[in-house]
């Protein structure tokens, strides 16, 4: 590719970024560092970007090869797979489990209209208006990420309908306290976890999902807690 290309891709990029992915906290890279000479994370993605959004996959190899004409010493390209998963750009790496790309080794920018799936590096600001907090998940349920509008992620017969869910469930149901959830989640995780920002449990909020659990599990947590408390008596606390 020559300079006048690179720049134009790295336009089209920026582009759908400042459209798409900026309010999911995706960041783009800066096409020059200040010595003016070209960014990996920014030339990566302006070979995955060329002919969009016709994309195609790129072996790691034919990668390498063209960050090699800016960087002769690099061994070994890995920018692709950090700008996917852990960066929010919807680049998918292969594998056999893989929807889009199958051949190991492989890579495919999906599109730049939307982030990498569950990514979760969006900034989350405390918010009373609804519309605001959906936004803010892409509107997506926190847990699963399906969609509001689209086919459940889990559940391809139903429609997704975003429902406002607790963080802790033991608090009000107000700004601060609220992340969005599909109807199946909320209806299945109910009042019994306690969540993060980004939908993951990290607590419980009702002892009584221990009554849920097999009897392994509930000898396992009774060990736990006999050890942490020295064996006491709950009745005589």
């Amino acid at each position: 590719m020559t300079d006048r290309e690179i720049e134009e891709v790295y336009q089209i990029v920026k582009d759908y970024h400042e459209k798409y992915l900026s309010k999911h906290g995706v960041k783009l890279p800066k096409l020059n560092d200040v010595d003016g000479n070209y960014v990996k994370d920014a030339l990566v993605l302006v070979y995955l970007a060329r002919f969009y959004p016709s994309t195609v996959s790129v072996m790691k190899d034919e990668l390498t090869e063209f960050i090699r004409k800016f960087y002769p010493k690099i061994n070994d390209v890995q920018q692709a797979r950090h700008l996917g998963a852990q960066k929010g750009w919807f680049i998918s790496a292969g594998g056999r489990d893989n929807v889009h790309v199958k051949k190991s080794g492989e890579y495919r920018l999906i599109t730049l209209e939307r982030p990498y799936p569950h990514f979760k590096g969006h900034r989350i600001e405390a918010t009373g208006n609804w519309d605001n907090i959906k936004q803010q998940y892409g509107n997506r349920c926190a847990t699963c990420g399906s969609e509001e509008g689209k086919k459940n992620i889990h559940y391809p017969n139903t429609i997704t309908k975003l429902q406002k869910a607790h963080i802790d469930s033991s608090k009000p149901l107000a700004e601060g306290n609220i992340i969005p959830q599909c109807q199946k989640c909320n209806r299945a995780y109910r009042d019994f976890w306690v969540f993060d920002e980004r939908g993951r449990v990290r607590g419980i909020a009702k002892p009584a999902i221990i009554k849920k659990c097999s009897e392994k599990v509930k000898r396992g947590i009774y060990k736990i807690l006999y050890n942490e408390f020295k064996g006491q008596d709950p009745n005589e606390w």
